[in-house]
């Protein structure tokens, strides 16, 4: 079990902004790129 002290984090491409891992991410940790859906939909929109 992790403590959430020593959890991954990553920077969001869009806002900049860290942001730690989540057990609803475990399998597709390595994919996620994007700190939320508001994120994810602006990136999608600038393109």
């Amino acid at each position: 079990m992790h403590k959430k002290q020593n959890l991954p984090h990553k920077i969001c491409v869009t806002c900049g902004r860290p942001f730690d891992w989540r057990k609803k991410w475990a399998r597709v940790w390595d994919e996620i790129k994007y700190c939320s859906d508001r994120c994810r939909r602006a990136a999608k929109e600038k393109s």
